[in-house]
C-alpha cells in the first residue's frame, strides 16, 4: 500500500463523502485479500477517486500522466492525491503506453493486489455505455483473478463536459457479484475468449447501470 494512502482516504475521502453523499453498496462483493480487477463504466475524472476512496482495500488505478506532470497549484493538488493513492500514471500518446500498463497493473496482481481499469478506454461523454477493450481479459487470462463489476452515476455531474468548476452532486457507487471469468473459458481460442471475457464483463457493468450500449468503440475527442 503506498505511503500516505490511509490519510489520503481519512482527510479527502471525508470531505468527498459530505460534499459527494455517496450511495455505496455491495462492498461485501470486493475480496478483502488476493489479486482483483475492478471493472467500471467511466463517466468522470473523479471515478478514479470515488472509486479506491469507496473501495476496503487498496485499488491501483491507471491515471494519464498529465496528473503527475501539471503545473501550478491544480497540478500540486492533483500529482500529491494521484501519488498518495498508487495511481499508476500513463502517457496516452505513446503508442506502446497500453501495454506497459497492462503490464504494470499485472504485477500487481500477481503481488496480490486490486487494480481497477475503465474496460471503454475513455470516459464516456453521452452517458452511453461503450463497447469495451480486451485488455482487460488479457489481465484476466494472465492473473485468473476474479473481475467485480463496478457501476458507477452521478460523477458525470461534479464537473461537466465544458465547465470550469466543481459542483456538489449525488453519486453512486455499486459493486457486483465477482465473476470467475479464466475458468469460465478455459480452452477456447485466446482471441474469442478475451473478446467473450469482455463482452460479459461490459454485460455485468450494463446490468448495474442500465446504460444505454452504444455498440461501438469510444474514442478520445481530437484536441483542437
Amino acid at each position: 500500500m503506498p505511503p500516505f494512502y490511509e490519510v489520503s482516504r481519512q482527510t479527502v475521502g471525508k470531505v468527498l463523502r459530505v460534499v459527494l453523499r455517496p450511495t455505496i453498496t455491495g462492498l461485501d462483493h470486493i475480496p478483502r485479500t488476493g489479486p482483483a480487477i475492478l471493472a467500471s463504466n467511466h463517466l468522470s475524472f473523479f471515478d478514479s477517486i470515488v472509486i479506491p476512496l469507496a473501495s476496503p482495500r487498496h485499488v491501483a488505478f491507471l491515471a494519464k500522466q498529465e496528473y503527475f506532470t501539471g503545473t501550478g497549484v491544480r497540478g500540486a493538488i492533483n500529482r500529491a492525491f494521484f501519488t498518495s493513492v498508487g495511481a499508476i500514471g500513463v502517457d496516452r500518446d505513446d503508442p506502446r503506453a497500453g501495454q506497459r500498463s497492462l503490464d504494470l497493473q499485472l504485477e500487481v496482481l500477481r503481488g496480490g493486489g486490486a487494480v481497477g481499469i475503465y474496460p471503454e478506454g475513455t470516459r464516456s461523454r453521452d452517458g452511453r455505455l461503450y463497447r469495451g477493450r480486451t485488455g482487460v481479459a488479457h489481465l484476466v487470462l494472465k492473473s485468473g483473478a476474479p473481475v467485480v463489476p463496478v457501476g458507477i452515476a452521478g460523477t458525470e455531474n461534479i464537473q461537466p463536459v465544458g465547465s470550469r468548476y466543481m459542483r456538489p452532486a449525488k453519486v453512486s457507487i455499486r459493486f457486483g457479484e465477482p465473476l470467475d471469468l479464466k475458468e469460465r473459458y478455459r480452452g477456447v481460442p485466446l482471441g474469442r475468449a478475451r473478446r467473450k471475457i469482455t463482452d460479459d464483463i461490459m454485460t455485468a457493468i450494463q446490468g448495474i447501470t442500465g446504460q444505454e450500449p452504444a455498440g461501438i468503440y469510444n474514442e478520445r475527442p481530437v484536441a483542437h
